[in-house]
This record gives structure tokens, C-alpha cells and sequence, in this order.
């Protein structure tokens, strides 16, 4: 299997586990905090599918250049908005995917503002960390935020303690 094949199975087997995440993201909730210095429960929820759609920036392009784009936050009215985003998004990075040639995770990728360079990686190691590892990451923060909430969490690797 190629690099890319290997992670389409990983991006769309996670996918699944992170919708079933987002599917329970209470709306009516969307302002809660569990520390003054956390982002709102509905900005993580947009925050964990927006991460979907890093393919693009992260094994498409070469560079990320943060003074060169419109990194504002955008504002959704629904679960399902942040549901349709996930979905549209990981269409995305499966058709990325499907294109992509084993010569593309050997090649340089920078992240930088303007003239400022905070690193440069070869595309494998930063579609590792930035696209998946990110994911992990946060999609473990808003578990921790829908059970504070008192909200049963779904399983992913295995049952969880709500459906064991």
C-alpha cells in the first residue's frame, strides 16, 4: 500500500468516530467553557471539522502562510451545519487522497507568517501532526467537554463507559 492509501483508511475510518462525536454536540450548549482560558464548546466542535479539510493546505501546497490568508473564525447555526462541514470536508481530503503520489510526502512543506519561518518538515511529517495527530487531539478535548456536559459518548476503538 502507498502513503497515501494507508492514510485515506486511517482519514476515513476517523472519520466515522469524529462524526458520531459531533453528532452529539449540543447546540444549545454552544457557549459553554469548562476553564475561562477554553474555547467555547461550539468553536471546538468547528475547530475538530475544520481539520478535515487541512489536506489541502498541508499536502497540496508547499507552504502555509498566515499573512496571506483569512484565518477568521467561521460561525455556524446548527450541529448539522457542523455535521454538513465534516462531511463536505472529508469528501475533500478523500479525493486529495486519491490523487496523491508517494513523491508528494517527500517534499518540503513551510509554515510561516510572511518573512517570519516557524518550521519546515517533509509533507509526511506534517500531514501526520497537523492533519491527523491535530485531529486526535481535539476530537479527545471535546470528549472531555460533552462529558462534562453529562452527555454519553459513543465508541470508538471499543466500548466507552456509557455503552459498555
Amino acid at each position: 500500500m502507498t502513503t497515501a492509501q494507508i492514510l485515506l483508511a486511517e482519514v476515513l475510518q476517523e472519520a466515522k468516530a469524529t462524526r458520531k462525536l459531533l453528532s452529539l454536540v449540543p447546540f444549545e450548549k454552544a457557549d459553554f467553557k469548562p476553564h475561562e482560558k477554553s474555547m467555547s464548546l461550539i468553536r471546538l466542535a468547528a475547530h475538530v471539522a475544520e481539520i478535515s479539510g487541512w489536506w489541502k493546505e498541508c499536502l497540496v501546497q508547499d507552504e502555509l502562510d498566515f499573512s496571506k490568508g483569512n484565518f477568521a473564525s467561521n460561525s455556524y447555526n446548527s450541529t448539522e451545519d457542523i455535521l454538513k462541514l465534516h462531511d463536505t470536508l472529508v469528501a475533500k481530503a478523500e479525493v486529495i487522497l486519491a490523487n496523491a503520489k508517494e513523491e508528494d510526502f517527500l517534499k518540503s512543506w513551510t509554515m510561516r507568517n510572511g518573512d517570519q519561518i516557524y518550521f519546515t518538515q517533509p509533507k509526511s511529517q506534517v500531514v501526520r501532526t497537523w492533519c491527523m495527530n491535530h485531529l486526535y487531539h481535539h476530537r479527545g478535548q471535546l470528549n472531555v467537554y460533552l462529558r462534562l456536559l453529562d452527555i454519553s459518548l459513543p465508541e470508538v476503538y471499543g466500548p466507552s463507559a456509557d455503552n459498555g
